[in-house]
């Protein structure tokens, strides 16, 4: 099988953080990959890496880093595929990786989620599949029915909390 997104992370020391992804991912049944690669350690194999993506059959790049948080942007800089940044929490909060992503120049987007947001970073990707796939719509959409479900539960909990001043 091909995979249909790539997550790749400036080093396996961001795994904790991206395996919310490949869970994701894994659940709604998407074919990926996993990879580390590093903007300033293996440049060549990074721009190598995402001119090669797309004849690979990948359709959407996950790319997380942290600190300079270069990789997202190398990797958008060398290919069309839709990027997704990751910023990694480090130094200054993941504040200065969130800036690092999110800042690109004309012409290199990189859609940004929030520091350490695998997750919604694989929704993302999802999402940008769905486009072209009825099923994997219809999971996202019973995947939301299940997001909205838990709250409802939640208020109902909530409403069972007495206190002396509590008036719902």
């Amino acid at each position: 099988m091909k995979p249909q997104v790539s997550i790749i992370m400036g080093s396996t020391s961001d795994l904790p953080v991206m395996e919310k992804a490949a869970k994701t991912l894994d659940e709604m049944g998407v074919f990926f990959e996993m990879n580390a690669l590093s903007a300033h350690r293996t440049p060549a194999e990074a721009e190598e890496f995402a001119r090669q993506a797309e004849s690979r059959g990948v359709r959407v790049i996950i790319a997380a880093a942290g600190m300079a948080a270069a990789l997202p942007g190398v990797i958008a800089a060398n290919t069309t595929l839709p990027v997704i940044g990751v910023p990694i929490k480090g130094m200054l909060d993941g504040l200065d990786a969130l800036l690092s992503i999110v800042q690109m120049p004309p012409g290199i987007p990189v859609a940004t989620v929030g520091v350490n947001a695998a997750q919604n970073a694989a929704l993302l990707a999802l999402e940008m599949l769905a486009l072209g796939d009825e099923a994997l719509a219809g999971k996202l959409k019973a995947y939301k029915e299940g997001l909205k479900e838990k709250i409802i539960k939640a208020n109902a909990e909530l409403a069972e909390v007495h206190y002396t001043h509590k008036v719902n």
